[in-house]
């Protein structure tokens, strides 16, 4: 058996947009994605909605392994307190080395540093492998919107998940 080393986890940077956005290419598929599959010319990774500060990215030997993107589910001060996952992506080759378990733990450190007491995701209902591994981290189904997408002839539940935030321990 081959050990990986652990996952490297830090906040994305202005020059990993490249590479982000080539990995967002790469791993698309309908069991994540409800755009289309994005086209040449391609738009930027990073926007006016989400920037290197909102992504988390995982290294493995020095290569981008993944991300994660966390973002505010509303603009509402009334529901400022909740995080909410908008994107976890991992490449391929990455899969199965604790990345994607890594990014979701360092992104909930992150957002009960932040002051947030719940952070929530969607997630497609075919899903299963997001959804192991959201339930395994202690994130609970709150809801489920029927076929609320049609994927590749077929409708998709859209399946809300959450869970609370333990507060963060100031580091000494």
């Amino acid at each position: 058996m081959i050990l990986m080393p652990d996952p490297h986890i830090r906040f994305a940077t202005h020059d990993d947009e490249d590479g982000l956005a080539r990995l967002d290419r790469v791993t698309w598929s309908t069991l994540h994605a409800v755009q289309p599959r994005p086209q040449p010319p391609y738009d930027p990774f990073y926007s006016d909605r989400f920037g290197p500060r909102d992504h988390l990215v995982a290294e493995l030997g020095g290569r981008l392994a993944g991300y994660i993107r966390l973002g505010y589910p509303t603009p509402l001060a009334a529901n400022s307190h909740v995080r909410q996952i908008q994107g976890l992506v991992v490449a391929e080759e990455a899969r199965g080395a604790g990345v994607g378990r890594a990014l979701l733990r360092a992104v909930q450190e992150h957002a009960a540093r932040q002051g947030a007491r719940r952070i929530s995701l969607r997630v497609l209902g075919h899903n299963t492998p997001a959804r192991k591994l959201y339930e395994s981290e202690g994130f609970e189904v709150e809801g489920i919107l029927p076929e609320e997408f049609l994927l590749d002839g077929q409708y998709v539940d859209d399946v809300l998940m959450g869970r609370a935030l333990r507060p963060a321990v100031p580091r000494s």
